[in-house]
């Protein structure tokens, strides 16, 4: 798809308002988990290192890693959307602005909460982004490239794209802790929660949801099943968000399904 391709189409406003707001908490949520002095997810640790050894601030950094990792979808033929190019952007400059304005927080009294805070709302921004199905981050979208380009199974991938990622950030002088390990058991299973959430009916299914009327979220109700959430931007099969676990098809082939994935 071009960048341009999604710009069309049903709830185009909300889905637009939904790609900034929870980019932009992205951003924040992953500021608060510096801030908690508790370790990172698995690119800040290597954000964070990275940061350490250039003295560029964080943000920065993490803007740099991410056109970095959006030229390496060159080789694997990946087309980035909307999305993309702002993920790379709106997540650095997002965390850069709370550091400025969020102090160091020293005792568990205040790190702890403070850590708790950062992964929940790392968790709904995820499913704000992804629900607003503008293509996948930069990163997301190198994990299911090299899935397709390789036929390994986007867990092994994952794993060993993340893998690398935490040792090299550690190495130079990142922060893994108890912070990192919560964050990775904890992210799939907000970040599904949020996506059911933040879920936009499909064109198909607004009869309806006209005659139930929305849920809190803005997603509409259904008797059984959770609502079904159009394909995602990268062209991958349709996300369907249910009340127990990620459907096989996504989690097999798409940026969504790596996420949502451990």
């Amino acid at each position: 798809m071009s960048i341009a391709s999604g710009l069309r189409g049903r709830h185009l406003a909300r889905r637009l308002v939904q790609l900034y707001v929870g980019l932009t908490l992205y951003g924040v949520s992953s500021a608060l988990l510096v801030r908690s002095g508790l370790g990172l997810e698995p690119w800040n640790v290597l954000h964070q290192g990275l940061a350490e050894k250039t003295g560029l601030s964080i943000g920065v950094v993490s803007i740099v890693v991410g056109a970095t990792v959006l030229l390496l979808w060159l080789p694997i033929r990946q087309r980035p959307g909307l999305g993309t190019v702002s993920n790379v952007f709106v997540i650095g400059l997002a965390m850069d602005g709370a550091l400025a304005l969020v102090p160091d927080v020293h005792g568990l009294a205040g790190q702890v909460p403070l850590l708790v805070l950062g992964i929940v709302l790392n968790g709904v921004a995820t499913g704000l982004y992804i629900a607003a199905r503008f293509g996948p981050g930069p990163r997301d979208g190198l994990m299911t490239g090299l899935h397709r380009l390789t036929g390994r199974s986007i867990r092994l991938v994952r794993t060993a794209i993340e893998v690398v990622v935490v040792a090299t950030g550690f190495l130079l002088g990142g922060s893994v802790g108890v912070g990192t390990v919560l964050y990775a058991l904890a992210i799939g299973p907000l970040a599904q929660f949020f996506l059911r959430w933040f879920a936009l009916p499909e064109p198909g299914s607004a009869g309806a949801a006209s005659a139930s009327g929305p849920e809190p979220g803005g997603a509409t109700p259904a008797p059984e099943t959770a609502p079904a959430l159009a394909a995602p931007a990268s062209g991958g099969p349709a996300l369907v968000p249910g009340p127990g676990s990620v459907p096989s098809s996504v989690a097999a082939g798409t940026p969504e399904g790596a996420i949502l994935r451990p």
